[in-house]
């Protein structure tokens, strides 16, 4: 529950508590906090027992971390046999350098590797040149949807 916690957010920690509490009411603050932990879990097991117990033996195996939705998409692209085989088979690399060449007008048995050099020609895109600078007496364009 508090494994990225510190030694020094501990040791605050404590100071705060005494410094908040004081020494002599602590132990009985951290008895109730620990106590009130104990039932919040004790809550949560009865809980999830229950869930488990009205959906039937056939989700016997269900578990709450599966509703996490990066949980649950992590799990079946590990787990689902089609799925790894499809993305052994899909190399993302070699498609993004085929479009990447197909945007640029190569072919694709060039040796220059995507995103490196410019089109063919050595002439730069338009979109990477570099703009000519306005006249300093001229105004620049009035956007209104701007202001």
């Amino acid at each position: 529950m508090f494994n990225d916690i510190g030694a020094l957010e501990l040791v605050t920690l404590v100071v705060l508590a005494v410094l908040v509490f004081g020494p002599d009411k602590l132990p009985k603050v951290i008895q109730d906090v620990s106590r009130f932990i104990r039932k919040v879990r004790e809550f949560s097991d009865n809980a999830k027992h229950d869930i488990r117990s009205e959906l039937g033996p056939e989700f016997k195996d269900f578990e709450f971390e599966d509703l996490n939705p990066k949980a649950f998409i992590r799990k079946q692209l590990t787990e689902n046999e089609d799925l790894k085989e499809i993305r052994s088979s899909f190399d993302l690399k070699k498609e993004i350098n085929e479009v990447a060449d197909a945007v640029n007008g190569k072919e694709p048995g060039d040796s220059v590797p995507a995103g490196v050099g410019g089109t063919p020609g050595g002439a730069t895109p338009d979109l990477l040149k570099k703009r000519e600078t306005p006249d300093r007496r001229e105004r620049p364009p009035f956007d209104s949807d701007a202001t």
